[in-house]
């Protein structure tokens, strides 16, 4: 099942980020993305707000997923994860490189500034993974520990109240 995720992670290059403002509100922005397996990797400014809600707690909720004309074809992963800086040189440079070559046109730019960028990643623990095709609402509900996949959660349907049968669309 994760590899699921995986591919849905490999289809996308942008995901909206949920961070928690110090007044308890929720914050959400658009950020870039790469993944190796499901660790995620993503840039932002020391000065930004999302870097100070991340140091102050590291709970982040992330959505991936794309716009869709046919609710069949919706696949798309929310993750509940704990989000770090990479401080480490060799692994710093390592999710710049998978970041550049995601998104070619971050070429253009100057090189991330230690000083000014964080280069932060973002540990799964909690996978939901939609997958419609299999019916409106269709969701896996995936656990990540240490080790890895802990536990996958039988399938649930939330169709929302529009039902789980698809009609075809005209």
């Amino acid at each position: 099942m994760k590899h699921k995720a995986v591919d849905i992670l490999k289809d996308n290059r942008l995901m909206a980020i949920s961070t928690l403002r110090g007044d308890g509100w929720p914050q959400t922005t658009m950020v870039s993305y790469a993944n190796e397996d499901i660790l995620i990797y993503f840039i932002v400014s020391k000065a930004s707000q999302k870097f100070a809600n991340i140091e102050r707690d590291d709970r982040v909720s992330l959505v991936i997923g794309r716009d869709f004309h046919d609710p069949s074809t919706i696949k798309a992963v929310s993750i509940a994860a704990r989000a770090s800086e990479v401080r480490d040189p060799k692994q710093r440079q390592r999710a710049i490189t998978l970041l550049l070559e995601r998104h070619p046109g971050l070429r253009k730019l100057e090189r991330p500034d230690p000083g000014h960028s964080a280069v932060m990643r973002a540990n799964p623990e909690i996978i939901t993974i939609l997958d419609y095709s299999k019916g409106f609402g269709h969701a896996d509900l995936l656990t990540v520990g240490p080790g890895g996949l802990t536990d996958m959660t039988p399938a649930r349907d939330d169709d929302w109240g529009f039902g789980t049968v698809l009609k075809p669309v005209a």
